[in-house]
């Protein structure tokens, strides 16, 4: 992927901005240009709040190609406060501690390094919901 892309991607990936329709009032992630729910132009930029809760997740032991030195991983279906269902890796927990409900909340984290100039690629990952979110 070339640098302009992750240029282009990098409040989606790094502040989970996505977009809300201003007919319905749907929240959507990633970015639309057009509403799933009423198919309305959906062009309004929406920053979600990154809290969610674990709606599915499996542990990957055979990672595809250029993800193997990271197997074992957890990746998850997160749902958001605001409504979507995304996915994403789990971070700073272990898989015994993983389950379906747990409070989450979005993180930077570095995802990989790309091509012969070792570009570190950051995006989103979910870790369990800090004791701070929860005391608030």
């Amino acid at each position: 992927m070339q640098v302009s892309r992750h240029w282009r991607l990098k409040e989606q990936r790094y502040s989970l901005v996505g977009e809300v329709c201003p007919s319905c009032g749907v929240k959507l992630f990633p970015p639309r240009d057009v509403c799933l729910v009423c198919e309305a132009p959906a062009k309004e930029l929406y920053t979600f709040t990154g809290l969610g809760e674990v709606y599915s997740y499996t542990t990957i032991y055979d990672a595809p190609a250029g993800f193997e030195h990271m197997a074992p991983y957890t990746v998850a279906l997160v749902k958001l406060e605001e409504g979507p269902v995304i996915t994403a890796q789990l971070t700073d927990v272990d898989v015994e501690d993983v389950s379906i409900g747990m409070p989450v909340e979005m993180v930077t984290r570095k995802l990989r390094t790309e091509g012969e100039e070792g570009m570190i690629v950051y995006g989103y990952k979910f870790r369990p919901l800090s004791l701070e979110h929860v005391m608030n």
